[in-house]
């Protein structure tokens, strides 16, 4: 039996490949809004259906510095949302980093 991998997550990080911090300062909540129609089930429509991050593309703070943490899930549900994240710190030479997402539970379980 196999055994599928979890899901890993990108950390783009505010920061170029040479230590400058990335401007604007709000490119993380850009980014993020411009992938929030990418959800589970697809996108929302309505009233505050643009309210909200997709939780594929998430802007976040760590240890001081701007990032987005886009999810691997979001290639398997459009591809070219994924190309295009990951052309946007490629072009602007941002740094960025691969994690595993863990599974929740005590330490040690």
């Amino acid at each position: 039996m196999t055994v599928a991998s979890p899901p890993r997550e990108v950390f783009i990080q505010g920061v170029t490949l040479d230590g400058r911090t990335f401007r604007p300062s709000d490119w993380a909540e850009r980014l993020a809004g411009a992938m929030s129609s990418f959800r589970p089930g697809g996108a929302r429509m309505g009233i505050g259906a643009h309210i909200g991050y997709s939780p594929y593309c998430v802007p976040t703070v760590i240890n001081g510095v701007k990032c987005v943490i886009v999810n691997e899930e979001l290639r398997r549900l459009e591809p070219m949302a994924w190309d295009f994240v990951m052309n946007f710190a490629r072009d602007n030479n941002l740094q960025v980093a691969d994690a595993c997402l863990l599974p929740d539970g005590k330490p040690g379980a």
